[in-house]
């Protein structure tokens, strides 16, 4: 606690983030849980599924108005696409296919942005490794708010604001805080995600388009679902910058709860990460944890000490790229 600077609203430490520190002791106490780091055989069937049920919502939607468009978009398919972001967040980390086979995640990523209805998958890719390299690095971690976002969303209106505003401040603010050249893999992305928003226009029209595009932008922004963004690294307690979250909502998320657990081993599917607590219990069960991300989205909002400035932030060397 001795290295705690305040700089701005932010909380400036300078530490190195836990994970790696607690990475190392709990592997050299229980080295079995290196045979957790394998790929998920289960993940892409899974993921296909989810990606054919929402094709085939599509077509049942096409004749639906459009109260009836938005009302399906939040409750079903919106749901759904979210689940599908978090299941590309593990396939970033390789766990469908393997680190030997990396293309094919990358790909398969491809194929599970498909309902999203926006080319999503190679870009969270690019700053997902900064988040997980570089957590709460200044400039670097995208997942951090900006200034603007600290100082202006402060309120319980604007924070309610901000909240479904999430996916746009996502999408933008890695352009601003750190932006990178466009890769071909995201160029791929966009080609292969808007061919098919074109050929589900030309089949049926427009509904589906929306359906699509109007549950990823709803279910990730005001939502009990989202309730992980804020829970897994916004500061409800001093001291704490990583919590895990191990409620029944883990089942539609691929396990996203577990997420201290997830920054400590990054290469273990979401479906081992229940193993990881159970293997090195003593390293997590005393430490803080959300109950309900309903809970984490009232408290955001209504509680004067929380807000987008709730962050650890450290400043950090870039890493030599391998």
């Amino acid at each position: 606690m001795g290295n705690r600077v305040t700089r701005g609203d932010f909380e400036w430490v300078y530490t190195e983030q836990p994970h790696t520190q607690r990475r190392k002791e709990i592997l050299a106490k229980y080295p079995q849980i290196k045979t957790l780091m394998r790929p998920d055989p289960h993940l892409k069937w899974i993921v296909s599924g989810m990606v054919f049920i929402q094709l085939l919502a599509c077509y049942l939607v096409k004749d639906l108005s459009w109260k009836w468009i938005f009302f399906w978009a939040y409750a079903f398919g919106g749901c759904i696409n979210h689940s599908l972001t978090l299941a590309i967040h593990d396939i970033s980390h390789n766990v469908a296919f393997g680190n030997k086979q990396a293309k094919w995640n990358r790909w398969f990523a491809v194929f599970a942005n498909l309902p999203i209805g926006i080319p999503y998958s190679a870009s969270f890719k690019k700053y997902h490794i900064d988040h997980h390299r570089y957590l709460g690095g200044d400039s670097l971690d995208v997942d951090i708010p900006t200034d603007f976002e600290g100082w202006f969303f402060c309120t319980p209106l604007r924070k309610l604001l901000w909240l479904f505003l999430q996916p746009l401040f996502y999408s933008l603010r890695p352009l601003y805080v750190n932006p990178k050249a466009i890769t071909r893999m995201e160029i791929f992305n966009a080609l292969v995600q808007f061919s098919l928003d074109l050929i589900i226009y030309y089949l049926w029209g427009l509904k589906p388009v929306i359906y699509l595009i109007a549950g990823t932008i709803l279910c990730l922004g005001l939502h009990p679902i989202s309730g992980h963004f804020i829970a897994e690294h916004y500061m409800f307690l001093k001291g704490y910058e990583t919590y895990s979250y191990y409620g029944p909502l883990n089942w539609l998320t691929f396990n996203v709860g577990y997420h201290m657990e997830h920054h400590d081993f990054p290469s273990i599917p979401g479906c081992r990460l229940p193993m990881v607590k159970k293997i090195a219990a003593e390293y997590y069960d005393n430490l803080p944890h959300h109950q309900s991300w309903i809970r984490v989205l009232w408290d955001f909002v209504f509680d004067d000490s929380i807000g987008p400035y709730s962050r650890v932030k450290r400043l950090c060397k870039l890493a030599k790229e391998s």
